[in-house]
């Protein structure tokens, strides 16, 4: 405990002020003297010790009644480490433009609100802390320090399952921790909104594993230099929010990475850039979204991802795209979406539903996923269907089926090309009649040209070509001809059975393709 007269005299003002809450300014007033770049030369003027501070919180002056007290300093250096590690504290702290020699330890601390605006800090560790109010980091510098208990990577927030009932500030902030973690923040809960905006820059990972965000998270226009051997940028995995804010100029240099998040509302990247890993060449995804939950997805990115975007298992009632959406790899076995909307130069925003233009997109969309996978194609023409577009969903399952040909062994595959010429797997089942015209009319202008024999002289029809190429073609039941007649000519008799065998293998495509595929799809 420090006594009146060992205190110098910064101090001193900030220990009279501190009762009535005033704030003490040691600014000089000139821009030069002080840019808070320079705040590690301040002099003794301007220097207040860290263990001052912390007195102060924990009781050493008491305020007065009728007053709230409060911790206000503006423009100083504070030297020695501020360690409030499992302290109670009753007062909030208001911290401007400051020099920080050592980290601020809040570790497992009961605060009130937080203020550290345009301060200089290397390191603020704030694991399991509880914060009464706002934490407020904005344009503060936050540098890396050496790992913390619960972080093996050198970090420059820490807030592992912090509790915090107002807001997190860090609009134009720099979280400082190249080949580390910028923000570590596993298991944080918030009450209201993590604010990342206005200039705000990462360098190292964002970690927000298993975050509760009910208030959102802001990251417009934020930039995320990612860091590290594993190339992330942001980490999401299994957090819940009401909306992820990733857009109006977002940036990642590196991985973004959702897994399993849970949003109540929308996940956006309008006009986002998603760089992937620094130095990538496309293999290591841009964006990993798998079994993302959210109303919306909006992918209306600013221009295309350099990476592959990984979209499986996710679910969202609106997909939003443009243009830039989708790179030249993307995974979608198990995405479920009710709509696509697609956004015009304009901006403007439309289901993206009809005709065979769509068709072709969604069909190359599909096949930039590696392997074969039928539920992105069942997706799609779920999607035609619901829409009304029943033809497009037939083009889709289609596609589909001549995808999965290329999968099967050679006798499976060779049976895949004649569904496929036959009836289109079902789905062009027109085909046959195309089919059946063309080898009847081949038949009856071959077999005019001749007269077959009768089996039974003077019993029987008239010979007739056309009702006779009819009964060889249709092996079900008959028409009294196939049997009554038969061909001295070898040529003529050869086609007959030539038409017998296409009978049965075109009766035989029309009830695979149209029985078995439709009644599957």
């Amino acid at each position: 405990m420090y006594s009146y007269d060992e205190l110098t005299a910064p101090e001193r003002a900030l220990w009279d002020a501190f009762p009535e809450g005033r704030r003490v300014d040691l600014r000089t007033g000139t821009p030069e003297e002080d840019r808070i770049s320079d705040g590690g030369q301040w002099g003794r003027e301007r220097t207040v010790r860290a263990a001052v501070i912390a007195a102060l919180l924990l009781g050493a002056h008491n305020g007065q009644p009728g007053v709230v007290a409060r911790l206000r300093l503006t423009g100083a250096r504070i030297s020695g480490r501020l360690d409030l590690a499992g302290a109670e504290l009753t007062h909030a702290l208001w911290l401007e433009t400051c020099w920080f020699d050592e980290p601020v330890n809040l570790l497992g601390a009961s605060t009130r609100t937080l203020v550290f605006t345009g301060s200089r800090i290397p390191g603020v560790e704030a694991d399991s802390a509880r914060v009464e109010g706002n934490f407020s980091l904005r344009r503060a510098v936050v540098e890396g320090g050496a790992p913390t208990p619960f972080n093996r990577a050198p970090t420059a927030l820490a807030l592992t399952d912090a509790r915090v009932s107002g807001a997190l500030v860090l609009n134009g902030a720099r979280l400082l921790a190249p080949g580390g973690w910028a923000l570590s923040g596993g298991g944080l809960a918030m009450e209201g909104g993590v604010f990342c905006r206005k200039g705000f820059v990462a360098q190292g990972e964002v970690r927000l594993l298993g975050a509760q965000l009910p208030g959102t998270l802001a990251m417009q226009g934020a930039r995320l230099e990612g860091g590290g051997p594993r190339g992330v940028a942001l980490v999401l995995d299994n957090a819940r929010a009401s909306s992820l804010k990733l857009s109006e100029g977002f940036t990642a240099n590196g991985t973004v990475r959702l897994r399993g998040a849970q949003v109540t509302d929308d996940v956006t990247f309008a006009g986002a850039v998603l760089n992937g890993p620094p130095g990538d060449e496309g293999d290591s995804p841009a964006l990993v979204a798998t079994h993302l939950q959210a109303v919306d997805l909006d992918l209306t990115l600013a221009r295309p991802p350099a990476g592959a975007l990984d979209l499986r298992g996710a679910q969202v009632a609106y997909l939003h795209e443009n243009e830039h959406s989708w790179p030249g790899r993307v995974r979608l076995d198990g995405l479920v979406y009710g709509s696509v909307m697609t956004a015009d130069a304009d901006g403007e925003r439309h289901e993206a539903v009809g005709g065979r233009g769509s068709v072709a997109r969604r069909l190359a969309w599909i096949r930039s996923s590696p392997g074969y996978n039928p539920q992105p194609y069942e997706q799609v023409a779920a999607w035609y269907r619901k829409a009304g577009h029943d033809d497009d969903a037939r083009r889709v399952l289609l596609a589909k089926q001549r995808h999965r040909r290329r999968t099967l062994p050679p006798a499976s595959r060779a049976w895949g090309h004649l569904l496929d010429v036959t009836v289109g797997y079902g789905y062009r089942p027109w085909l046959a009649g195309v089919w059946l015209l063309a080898l009847t009319l081949l038949g009856t202008l071959s077999f005019r040209t001749a007269t077959p024999k009768p089996v039974k002289p003077g019993e029987g029809a008239p010979f007739q070509p056309l009702v006779y190429t009819l009964d060889l073609l249709v092996p079900i039941g008959g028409l009294g001809q196939r049997t009554a007649w038969y061909w001295t000519d070898d040529a003529l008799q050869g086609l007959a059975y030539l038409l017998i065998a296409l009978g049965w293998v075109l009766t035989t495509a029309v009830i695979a393709g149209v029985t078995r595929t439709l009644q599957r799809n």
